[in-house]
């Protein structure tokens, strides 16, 4: 076990999340938003003052930096990567964190009238007797992923601290616009220099995740024809009417709600519009890739079904290939993953490998050639108001990473 100062890495994270960093998927901008410059300007000075190396922040929002080798050893450079923005599925503007005392097992009390519930979310039970961290329950926390950043900015000033121990050359990067899908869209690659990485990016305690889903986005754009009411017979074709119809047809079953582990999803995100036009914005996921295109396949077949009763062009799919499973890319080098493991290991923590129902910034960077698997921050109920981050987990998270750069 190594010594942390828990008040330090708390206030830390109190630093990052008091800034509202959401990205936006309907911006053309790159970053999506500027306020996740904010974060970025602050990370740059901090790291320079802690003492690391080639701090850059980048045209495109990255903030990239060294922990130099301090080994007479040849090891591989190793990366540690994490997000800087967080979901606008859910407000992070003035984020109220509040650090829960000692739990006792029940509900948490977030706000009047706001409560975290062991009911509700029973994985609570988990940490009866350790300090939790929340927002006051009017916004997410930003765990996702701040606490990643957190955890790797203080394991670096950890190693800065302690040259006795012996640790090759660490990369570090921390992306804007994770959440919208773009995250690596201006990663600098070539000049990032790692043999392999790791997103700090994960959930609970002891997760480790080399499976992603493969992803693709769909927007469905249903034509109406808009006429008074009072004289619409034979004449109205109602864009409401047809997206209902569209939802309806999709497989009962297989959508998030229902499913879990390798079990893939049709989920319509959100939809706008009214009876001229209505435009459905639907995620289609799932591990096997070949389950994938029959999903994208079943929505042409829709599509198609559609426009043979109301009319050639009265329905519109596209389709966006997002990311891919990064597991055939991490299984020929799996001794990363066992460097992950006995890190784990080392810090006294049991791994857990779970396939993420998601994606993460290493997905894409492993197929782009850079193997990239994820490891556990310690937060739960990601993208809203009802986050949380047990304080031991994200220590042990410190820990991990301090262990993990020094075989």
């Amino acid at each position: 076990m190594i010594e942390l100062s828990q008040e330090k890495i708390i206030e830390r994270f109190r630093s990052y999340v008091s800034l509202n960093t959401a990205s936006d998927d309907k911006s053309k901008t790159f970053p999506s938003t500027a306020k996740q410059l904010v974060l970025a300007h602050l990370l740059y000075q901090e790291l320079t003052a802690l003492g690391l190396q080639e701090v850059e922040l980048t045209e495109y929002g990255y903030v990239l930096a060294t922990l130099p080798s301090n080994s007479e050893e040849e090891r591989p450079v190793i990366g540690l990567i994490a997000h800087m923005d967080t979901s606008n599925e859910a407000s992070g503007a003035n984020v109220k964190m509040q650090v829960q005392p000692a739990y006792d097992g029940g509900d948490i009390m977030l706000s009047p009238g706001i409560t975290l519930s062991s009911q509700d979310f029973p994985e609570l039970k988990n940490y009866v007797g350790q300090e939790i961290i929340t927002s006051d329950g009017t916004t997410l926390l930003g765990a996702d992923d701040k606490a990643g950043i957190c955890a790797i900015v203080s394991a670096c000033e950890y190693l800065l601290r302690h040259p006795e121990i012996r640790h090759g050359k660490v990369r570090l990067a921390f992306t804007p616009d994770e959440e919208v899908g773009r995250g690596t869209e201006h990663f600098p690659l070539q000049s990032f220099g790692a043999d392999f990485a790791y997103t700090v990016d994960g959930g609970a305690i002891g997760e480790l995740n080399y499976e992603t889903f493969n992803a693709c986005n769909a927007t469905i754009t249903f034509y109406g024809v808009s006429v008074h009411p009072g004289s619409a017979k034979n004449k109205m074709r109602n864009a409401v009417t047809m997206a209902a119809k569209w939802q309806m047809l999709l497989p009962a079953g297989e959508r998030p709600e229902y499913t879990e582990m390798y079990e893939g999803f049709y989920h319509s995100l959100r939809v706008s519009g009214g009876t001229d036009k209505v435009e459905l914005e639907m995620i289609l996921r799932d591990h096997d890739r070949q389950k994938l295109e029959a999903r994208k396949a079943l929505l042409l077949k829709m599509t198609d079904y559609m426009n043979a009763e109301y009319g050639a062009g009265s329905v519109v799919c596209q389709l966006e290939d997002v990311y891919c499973n990064m597991k055939e890319y991490i299984m020929p080098v799996y001794e990363i993953i066992e460097r992950a493991e006995n890190a784990m290991h080392a810090a006294g923590v049991e791994p857990q490998l779970t396939p993420v129902r998601g994606g993460t910034d290493g997905a894409r960077l492993s197929e782009m050639g850079l193997p990239c698997p994820n490891i556990f921050t310690g937060g739960h109920n990601f993208h809203g108001r009802f986050e949380y981050l047990p304080v031991p987990s994200l220590l042990k998270c410190v820990e991990v990473l301090v262990k993990l750069v020094q075989k």
